[in-house]
């Protein structure tokens, strides 16, 4: 939808790969469905859904297995983003490295995107 021809819009690192791809085997998925939402107190959120189906818009990356789903009105926030899953000592979860973000909260819950 809002896409570069022939160029998927989110990559993800081997290491989301894997926990992606467990994630639709153990609970049956078809995959995660990646959005964003307002809050936080940066403005805006990241969401992480497992989803039996791909909605009629959404926009699809797969790569080694893994299927990302990405929700039409997040789309154009989310172009050229890297996901990660990062496993430490007091938390574990995805990270999300986008270009599009020009502030994020201290606790990284949260970002607010560039405007232009």
């Amino acid at each position: 939808m809002f896409g570069i021809p022939g160029k998927a819009p989110v990559t993800l690192t081997p290491q989301a790969v894997a926990q992606i791809t467990a994630l639709m085997a153990r609970e049956g998925a078809h995959g995660l469905r990646l959005g964003v939402k307002k809050g936080g107190c940066a403005g805006m959120e990241y969401t992480l859904d497992v989803a039996a189906e791909a909605g009629p818009h959404d926009e699809i990356v797969e790569q080694d297995g893994a299927r990302v789903m990405i929700a039409p009105m997040a789309q154009m926030f989310l172009i050229g983003t890297e996901i990660d899953y990062e496993i430490g000592l007091l938390d574990s979860g995805f990270r999300f490295r986008n270009p599009n973000v020009v502030e994020s909260c201290g606790c990284g819950e949260s970002v607010k995107f560039r405007e232009d």
